[in-house]
């Protein structure tokens, strides 16, 4: 029989590097009917592995859930069909919905629709980090890893939301997925309110899950929602923890979520490699190799020295160009200029509401004493793709902080209508791709 194992890491982080022992996990073990068998709260990994050990368990699959926030959601409009030609033209595609060097980014490709290929997007060091982190337990093999919200039963035609104690999953029937504060959903009504295609309808259907304790503490942000005009919001009670939900809804195919396992770090790798019965021709070679190596080092090193000269000519005549650019170098230079040329001749293709949202709210948790800065109201214009910001804080520093922060990840920001009062200061934040 066919077990599979939902491992989720709970919060506040171990050190992924230094202690990874002592992270501790919510996890449920499924046998092949979709039954939930085992479960487990804030447990040790050698915990799990025990209880799976006792069991006469082996080859379990272990399917890793990380934090929605951790990857990005973007599309990619490629017109090829071949995967070859799509994982070439990926990077290129999605470059500019990414505030940084494509180059340390590992881009997951999904399922095609409509509005193109969808695409997962996540920082190398930290995949490489939770790879890791689920990789080589006893008594399972890894099959996946994804975004937590991305296993959210699909509502269709709107959205789901999962509240998981001071967060809320959410997950929209295109396949997009968000991580929130629960106090934040607020305000997300109008929103959640917008259709997700271009049809005109009367009501956005809102699927909310969550335990009868949940529900009951977030009565008035659901009665906000509620409140909202056009979302029909409908409760879901759960009665144990919300990683049944995603693995039941992973199980019985009510989610598309894509797998962050692909590429360098598909799990294809660690089983058997076909070039097995090749092993002494590649020895053979690989001597021949490394003794070709000797023989051109030499030439190996002038030519190292060769290209080291040319990169800084190239660079000092940037420099002259865009004094200001301290974040370019002689790896990406090439691949900035070919995007700057791109951006100067497009028709205008922005960041999406829910990048724009994930940046400046990144950037507001970085605030010293950010409760002193509300957000009074949020206006997302899909033909400008600006996201405007009317916010308050008790001084203009920390306006201006924010602003700077946003345009130190590549977008633009820009502060208007500040109106200085006795609490403090006022004013507008645009936001866009830059």
């Amino acid at each position: 029989m066919s077990y599979r194992l939902y491992v989720r890491p709970v919060p506040p982080f171990a050190d992924l590097e230094s202690d990874p022992g002592a992270q501790v996990y919510n996890w449920v073990l499924v046998d092949a009917s979709g039954d939930a068998q085992a479960r487990g709260l804030a447990q040790l990994r050698e915990q799990i592995e025990q209880a799976l050990g006792q069991n006469a368990l082996e080859n379990v699959l272990l399917i890793g859930l990380i934090p929605g926030d951790e990857a990005l959601f973007c599309f990619a409009d490629i017109p090829a069909k071949q995967t070859r030609y799509v994982q070439q033209a990926l990077p290129y595609a999605v470059e500019e919905q990414i505030a940084q060097d494509i180059d340390s980014v590992h881009l997951a490709l999904g399922n095609r629709d409509e509005a193109g290929f969808r695409v997962a997007a996540i920082d190398h060091g930290q995949m490489g980090a939770w790879r890791d982190l689920f990789s080589h337990w006893d008594h399972t093999r890894l099959e996946a890893i994804y975004p937590d919200a991305a296993l959210l039963p699909v509502t269709e035609g709107g959205w789901s939301i999962c509240l998981d104690g001071e967060f809320a999953l959410m997950a929209s029937d295109r396949g997009e997925w968000l991580r929130m504060q629960s106090a934040n959903l607020v305000m997300f009504a109008q929103t959640l309110a917008i259709p997700p295609s271009e049809e005109v309808v009367a009501e956005v259907p809102v699927t909310i899950y969550g335990t009868e304790a949940e529900l009951e503490q977030q009565q008035s942000v659901i009665a906000s929602l509620q409140g909202s005009g056009r979302l029909v919001v409908r409760q879901q009670q759960l009665e144990l923890m919300p990683l049944e939900l995603l693995a039941h809804a992973h199980y019985q195919h009510a989610c598309t979520p894509i797998n962050l396992c692909q590429g360098s770090y598909s799990v294809r790798v660690d089983r058997e490699s076909p070039l097995k019965p090749w092993r002494p021709l590649i020895a053979v070679a690989s001597v021949w190799f490394v003794l070709q190596v000797a023989v051109e080092a030499g030439m190996g090193l002038y030519h190292q020295r060769q290209a080291s000269q040319i990169s800084d000519q190239a660079m000092a005549i940037y420099r002259e160009s865009f004094p200001q650019d301290r974040r370019t170098h002689a790896g990406n230079v090439r691949r900035v200029v070919e995007g700057q040329l791109r951006l100067a001749g497009s028709s205008g293709d922005v960041e999406g509401f829910l990048t724009l949202m994930k940046f400046t709210g990144e950037q507001y948790s970085q605030l010293p004493a950010r409760d002193s800065v509300t957000f009074n109201s949020i206006n997302y214009s899909r033909s400008r793709g600006e996201l405007v910001v009317d916010l308050h804080a008790d001084n203009y520093d920390k306006l201006s902080a924010l602003r700077n922060g946003l345009a130190g990840r590549g977008l633009e920001a820009n502060i208007g209508s500040v109106v200085n009062e006795a609490s403090g200061a006022r004013g507008r934040l645009t936001v866009s791709g830059g």
